[in-house]
């Protein structure tokens, strides 16, 4: 008997819907006319052993029992699902051949992987498992993912990198917020001060930033804009660029804070003589973003519809598991394999049915384009995000579910427009030998961005166009103008520039050299954990929300003040996400890395037992350990159920 294990119910009601009838449905499991039989966990069956689980003496918070370190890691069946795991569990032992039914990813991966091991199956058992990718619920694609069944072996990487980043995750946030929490309550506060390896540093960059808005103090500065003439009389303007003899005069940001400097360069060329020094005129031609991975999805979403990230993946999870229409949203790939070039045509006419909006776009579809979005090379478990074949009625989907569709749907569709081309034109015109700057880009060919409609989409005013000159031509510059500006706070973060910022961590991190490591990552966090750690620093009551704008709240920032400055800060986490990428690319030994790990910890935890977090008193409410999960400190292991 070959046993399909799902990570969910949908998945294993998609993928027994398109094996051999009759079905039989059981308790729990679903078996189909040639014998074999479906069966699925809710998520995870299994969760990481609580510390009193090693030792009971660890029910008591204390710091003489920190660091835990387990020496034999133990999981332990989660009691609210504890029935449908007993009945994998029997089924497991009954079947012949094993097929992990986990989502295309590193979580999906390891929540089947641990339970063939955890239920006691062979060896022999274990080397014949096969491993099934279903990214679309759909039947046809169904059947194709399982025509494709390839050995589980090939992806034990993938399940000893999650394994790493559970452990690791337990590690940190279960002492760590057992440190805090013993601080805490020294310094007056009441309750638990939940840590994380990534919700820690995430509150951080909400209470850094918000520190420097309050205390940013504005600084005027000046730019010099001069109005030049040719000599058939054409009229455009010119920006200045300081020379290096001005640097004295300048913020790091080549800013002037004199205005006299301002005022001396106006005077030297208002009425006088200067020339072109050079003219540059090219097109260009730029090719249309790729389809949505779920960060993108999501900043998207955030920008044009305002929604938080985890509405976003919510909806997308309905999209998918109840609709149908889209594939696997929990993607952090943003291309697509070539072998479904050939569903375009389908897709396409899919999208025209689905969504009102895209209709009458769908005709300008050429599908014999190709953008670089269809690579191999670039597609790991799981692709980018894009419609399925699947028609549906507008009506059938609520306000949300079309707008996330429509996004994600048009992502795609603009693969088969045209590239969008330009007409670059940049004047440098040297006056009293001050050089200015002019710059000019219309755009010639609106290819894929009719679907964006965007403003540069609109013809520009005449006024406005800088003429076409040679170098060398004479120019008069008929006055100069000094504009007074001053110098602004960088702006309160949102869900869609704090998504950013997690993405792209490299830029809020100080050493070069980590930066350097960190280039080709993804960020901090997953895709599936994002939105959760954001929505767990509202629970903490960590962040507040005014508006669009994400605050910090006084807890969260005397959190963050009272921690040792590592702790709210990227750089720790950002390195351990390359690390487990490393060990999914057989680039580093799981070993290495959690003793990498333990050596860290101990660190952190002497640190931040000599940190003061008097700040804290009063604040907080009253509250019992017993009712703190695990999964508060380490939310990088989903629970999801459907």
């Amino acid at each position: 008997m070959k046993l399909y294990i799902a990570e969910k119910p949908s998945l294993g009601r998609a993928v027994a819907d398109v094996l051999p009838k009759p079905h039989q449905k059981g308790d729990g499991f679903i078996k189909v006319g040639n014998g074999d039989i479906v069966t699925w966990c809710i998520g995870h069956l299994l969760e990481q052993a609580e510390p009193d689980a090693y030792d009971p003496a660890f029910k008591k918070w204390s710091v003489e029992h920190l660091p835990i370190i387990p020496s034999d890691w133990k999981l332990v069946v989660k009691s609210k699902t504890k029935k449908q795991f007993n009945v994998v569990k029997k089924l497991i032992k009954e079947a012949d051949v094993l097929v992990n039914l986990g989502d295309p990813d590193r979580e999906g991966q390891i929540l089947i992987d641990e339970m063939i091991n955890y239920c006691g199956a062979s060896d022999q058992k274990k080397k014949a498992a096969l491993r099934c990718l279903v990214s679309d619920l759909n039947p046809s694609a169904v059947r194709k993912a399982l025509n494709d069944l390839k050995p589980n072996s090939e992806f034990l990487s993938l399940s000893i990198s999650a394994l790493a980043r559970a452990r690791a995750d337990w590690l940190y946030g279960m002492n760590m917020t057992r440190m805090c929490t013993l601080q805490g309550q020294k310094g007056g506060y009441q309750g638990v001060l939940s840590i994380g390896r990534v919700q820690t540093p995430v509150l951080g960059l909400v209470v850094h930033r918000d520190l420097e808005i309050e205390n940013f103090v504005s600084k005027p500065f000046y730019e010099v804009v001069a109005t030049l003439q040719t000599e058939k009389g054409e009229v455009y303007k010119g920006k200045w660029k300081p020379s290096e003899a001005c640097e004295p005069y300048m913020d790091d940001e080549n800013r002037v804070l004199h205005r006299q400097l301002a005022e001396n360069v106006v005077n030297r060329i208002t009425n006088k003589q200067g020339n072109i020094s050079d003219f540059i005129k090219k097109t260009s031609k730029k090719a249309p973003p790729l389809p949505h991975s779920l960060s993108s999805l999501q900043i998207e979403a955030a920008k044009v519809f305002g929604y938080s990230a985890q509405k976003v993946l919510d909806t997308c999870q309905t999209l998918y598991e109840r609709h149908k229409v889209i594939t696997y949203p929990r993607s952090d790939c943003r291309y697509l394999p070539k072998g479904h070039l050939g569903d375009a045509p389908k897709v396409i006419q899919s999208i025209e049915s689905t969504n009102d909006k895209l209709a009458h776009y769908t005709s300008g579809a050429d599908l014999s384009l190709k953008s670089s979005a269809w690579n191999d090379k670039k597609v790991g478990a799981h692709h980018a995000i894009i419609p399925t074949t699947k028609k549906l009625e507008p009506s059938k989907l609520s306000k949300d579910e079309q707008n996330i569709y429509y996004l994600v749907a048009r992502h795609y569709l603009i693969q088969f427009y045209p590239l969008s081309h330009y007409a670059d034109k940049e004047i440098k015109t040297v006056i009293e030998g001050g050089l200015f700057i002019s710059k000019q880009r219309d755009l010639t060919y609106v290819g894929w961005q009719a679907l964006f409609n965007k403003e540069e989409s609109e013809a520009r005013k005449p006024e406005e166009s800088l003429p076409d000159v040679t170098k060398g031509d004479p120019i008069l510059c008929l006055n100069g103008e000094i504009q007074d500006k001053n110098t602004a706070p960088p702006k309160r973060f949102t869900d869609a520039t704090l998504l950013a910022a997690m993405t792209g961590i490299a830029r809020y991190v100080a050493s070069p050299e980590i930066k350097k490591i960190l280039k080709d990552t993804d960020g901090i966090g997953t895709e599936a954990t994002r939105a959760s750690i954001i929505e767990l620093l509202f629970k903490r009551q960590y962040l507040s929300r005014k508006g669009k704008e994400i605050i910090s709240t006084d807890i969260g920032r005397s959190v963050i003040l009272a921690l040792p400055e590592s702790v709210g800060k990227p750089d720790m986490t950002a390195i351990w996400e390359a690390q487990l990428e490393a060990i999914y690319q057989k680039q580093k030994k799981y070993n290495d890395f959690m003793s990498d790990v333990t050596k860290s910890l101990s660190g952190l935890l002497d640190d931040t037992n000599q940190a003061n977090f008097s700040s804290l008193k009063g604040k907080g409410k009253a509250n019992t350990r017993r009712n703190y999960k695990k999964k508060s400190a380490t939310t990088n292991r989903r629970r999801k159920a459907s």
